[in-house]
C-alpha cells in the first residue's frame, strides 16, 4: 500500500509545488481520497489500523524510517492522510520537489491568477491524473485532481482533494527528499 499511495500522494505535492512563490520549509499536506470502487479506502483505513496497533517501539522506528524518505505520515481520518514534507528553497527553484518514482511526465498550463492546471503520467506506478492547483498563498495551497492508477491488473479511477499548509521555515527531523534529475 505505502509503495503506491505516498508515491502517489508525493507525485501531487510536487505538481502544486511548481509555483515558485511557495515558502520553502515544513509543509503538511493533507489529502483525501475518493475512488469509484472503494478499494482505496479500504486499503488505507486498513494501513492506518496497522500503524495504530503498533508497538510504541514499533511506531517510533516505523517513523523515524519514514522521516529518512522526507516524510512524517499521520492520520488524515477515514479515506485521508496526511503528511510532511520538507521542501527546501533550491527544489522549489529547480521543480524537484517531491518527485514521484518512476518515469513520469508532467504538463502545466500557465498560471491564471491564482489557479493553475496540470496533468502527468506515470510509469511507475502506472498512473495518470489531471487536476487544478489554487493558490492561496505563499503558505497554502489546495489542488483537485482526478487520477487513474492500475494496481493489480485493475484500473481504478480516483478523485484526490490535497490542501498544503506551510508550518515553519526549519524542517527539523523531516529531511528534503531529493527528487529525480530530468
Amino acid at each position: 500500500m505505502r509503495t503506491f499511495l505516498v508515491p502517489l500522494l508525493l507525485g501531487c505535492t510536487a505538481l502544486a509545488a511548481q509555483a515558485q512563490s511557495l515558502k520553502p520549509g515544513l509543509w503538511e499536506i493533507s489529502s483525501s481520497l475518493q475512488s469509484g470502487s472503494g478499494e482505496m479506502e479500504k486499503a488505507m483505513a486498513q494501513m492506518q489500523q496497522q500503524m495504530a496497533s503498533m508497538s510504541p517501539e514499533q511506531k517510533k522506528m516505523m517513523q523515524e524510517m519514514m522521516k529518512g524518505q522526507g516524510v512524517a505520515l499521520a492520520s488524515g481520518g477515514p479515506g485521508g492522510m496526511r503528511m510532511q514534507v520538507c521542501m527546501t528553497k533550491e527544489m522549489l527553484d529547480r521543480n524537484e520537489v517531491a518527485t514521484p518514482e518512476g518515469d513520469c511526465k508532467s504538463t502545466y498550463a500557465a498560471r491564471v491568477g491564482n489557479t493553475m492546471k496540470m496533468a502527468f503520467t506515470c510509469s511507475k506506478p502506472p498512473s495518470s491524473g489531471e487536476g487544478q492547483v489554487e493558490f492561496v498563498s505563499p503558505q497554502g495551497y489546495k489542488s483537485r485532481m482526478t487520477i487513474t492508477s492500475s494496481a493489480a491488473g485493475r484500473s481504478e479511477k480516483m478523485d484526490m482533494d490535497s490542501q498544503g499548509k506551510w508550518l515553519s521555515a526549519e524542517c527539523g527531523a523531516v529531511k528534503p527528499i531529493v527528487g529525480q534529475k530530468k
